[in-house]
């Protein structure tokens, strides 16, 4: 099935991140095997299509293609991401490297009840 989405993050390094699906539903996997374009493109995001694929893991983009490039900061001096988005960018990149054979729903799960605890106890507003 052919399927819409925007990058959640992608680490061309490592080869892998994730897509959030337009239509909503799990995170999908992407590999940069699967990439129709220059992997360097593929950034925080950008807009892709791709064929929705059942994995191992859960669900993988396969033949993935850009559509349109992520869109630029609002302003000159967009200034920095905020306290909450760079600690799920973290925390996301931590439980991968910690525990590579996570799932895109268990990483969801996982990284969404530390963001509940932290933000429960004041640590992210």
């Amino acid at each position: 099935m052919l399927v819409t989405g925007r990058v959640l993050r992608f680490d061309e390094v490592r080869g892998y991140g994730f897509i959030a699906p337009d239509e909503g539903g799990e995170d999908v996997f992407m590999h940069a095997n699967d990439l129709l374009d220059d992997k360097y493109l593929y950034t925080e995001g950008c807009q892709v299509e791709f064929l929705l694929e059942m994995g191992e893991k859960g669900p993988k983009g396969a033949e993935i293609r850009l559509l349109a490039p992520a869109p630029a900061p609002r302003g000159a001096g967009a200034g920095p991401r905020t306290p909450a988005g760079e600690f799920r960018t973290e925390l996301t990149e931590a439980l991968i490297e910690a525990v590579p054979t996570l799932t895109a729903a268990q990483l969801r799960q996982v990284r969404g009840c530390v963001l509940e605890l932290a933000r429960a106890r004041g640590w992210l507003t």
